[in-house]
């Protein structure tokens, strides 16, 4: 039995365990595509804290299968020497662009190799993720809940011309198109949403030195949904601190989005620090503002009964 196999074997089990809950319970399902849940290959390390890695990562192509489908794929395309491996000068997890040539503004990846490459990799990530969801729209099809799955938010070195945290991660900018196109196009054929987790990422003075531009990824991934008629939705990346301006950021990007508003919001992190009393109150009050707009003082009395009622509460 194939890995994918005894994938859809759990979907099937937990429909059949679960089939009474289907609606009135269940309402939507999202399926995990890769490390965190998200469509992308593990190329930065396992617990690495995405919002202080400041490295490129690395390609994800070195175990014997990968190594002999790019051969293959090299040899049909008449090229077998590019297909003896991965890339020899691409920079390590923990390192820069810069560091090493083929990232490099107009490096080995603007180059037919490159560009040979780079289109393999995400190709090969974008047809897993196809099979994927295509299994989970046939098995979940004729039960009443929404499917979504996760992509990543590599915002870090954005602002470089290879987009090279993207790149490893299975996300190429090609000169026709931009990563996440193709992917939002797989999404729409699927009915699936595209939850994306960084509504909250605001630049700070670490990540501005690695050309992090999440306001211009988020707008390029919406544009990509726009584009291919996918839902999208959002999650917090971290714990959202009150001394910060993350809440505005997630409001501004659900509420008052230009280009799409998502069709739902995740917070995650709901820890014990998040209900404590410095954290709560100002949640409730991000709660309040998204669902019913901006409060005048003289609704705030006469509505807060009710809405303490239909809040999340702490347990």
């Amino acid at each position: 039995m194939s890995p994918l196999q005894r994938y859809e074997a759990f979907f099937r089990s937990f429909v059949d365990a679960f089939d009474d809950l289907f609606e009135s319970t269940i309402t939507d399902v999202t399926v995990g595509l890769g490390p965190n849940g998200e469509l992308r290959y593990p190329s930065y390390p396992p617990g690495s804290d995405v919002t202080q890695f400041i490295g490129v990562g690395e390609f994800q192509c070195y175990d014997k299968y990968m190594l002999a489908q790019l051969r293959q794929h090299a040899e049909a395309l008449g090229n077998p020497m590019w297909g003896l491996a991965g890339p020899h000068n691409a920079p390590g997890y923990d390192e820069s662009p810069d560091s090493s040539e083929f990232f490099r503004d107009h490096g080995s990846w603007d180059s037919p190799y490159g560009d040979f490459f780079l289109s393999w990799y995400a190709g090969k990530l974008l047809s897993h993720g196809d099979r994927v969801l295509g299994m989970a729209s046939r098995v979940f099809g004729s039960k009443p809940v929404e499917l979504s799955a996760k992509v990543p938010f590599m915002h870090w070195w954005h602002g470089a011309q290879s987009r090279p945290a993207e790149a490893v991660a299975g996300f190429y900018k090609s000169n026709k198109k931009n990563g996440y196109s193709p992917v939002a196009k797989v999404f729409a054929q699927h009915g699936c949403t595209m939850v994306v987790p960084g509504m909250d990422v605001c630049m700070n003075k670490q990540q501005r030195n690695t050309g992090s531009s999440p306001d211009k990824l988020l707008v390029q991934i919406k544009n990509a949904c726009r584009r291919h008629g996918a839902r999208i939705a959002g999650e917090n990346a971290s714990l959202v601190m009150t001394h910060t301006s993350s809440f505005p950021r997630i409001k501004s990007n659900i509420v008052t989005a230009e280009l799409m508003r998502p069709t739902f919001f995740t917070y995650r992190r709901m820890g014990a620090e998040f209900f404590s009393p410095e954290h709560w109150p100002p949640f409730m009050e991000f709660v309040r503002s998204v669902v019913c707009g901006e409060w005048d003082e003289d609704d705030e009395t006469a509505a807060a009964v009710s809405t303490y009622d239909e809040l999340p509460q702490p347990v």
